[in-house]
């Protein structure tokens, strides 16, 4: 039983060490302004394709879906839309929800 209760302190010790993988969350976009069709790189931590599904251009009333044309845990390149000259933020598709992060794009 004490052989038992040792290794289970163990897993979890071994557990508590793992670093935590948090939320997607964006850093910056590079660059930061283009024309549609142009390509823009999104940087972050955790946008891999098991936690970002989607990436869209954000005004007050539309997000606008982009092409995604890479895609790592560090980066997403995408494709700018056919959409009107604006600033936008970039918002990201975690599951069923959309999140606006406080990395803006300005389609030319």
């Amino acid at each position: 039983m004490k052989r038992l209760h040792f290794v289970a302190a163990i897993l979890l010790l071994a557990g508590s060490l793992l670093p935590a993988q948090g939320p997607p969350r964006l850093s910056g976009v590079e660059p930061t302004t283009g024309k549609s069709g142009a390509t823009a790189t999104a940087i972050g931590e955790n946008l891999g394709k098991p936690n970002v599904i989607a990436v869209f251009l954000s005004d007050a009333n539309t997000d606008h879906k982009v092409v995604v044309i890479e895609q790592t845990s560090e980066k997403i390149v995408f494709r700018v839309p056919a959409i009107k000259a604006a600033t936008y933020n970039v918002s990201l598709q975690v599951k069923n929800d959309i999140f606006i992060q406080p990395v803006r794009f300005t389609v030319e």
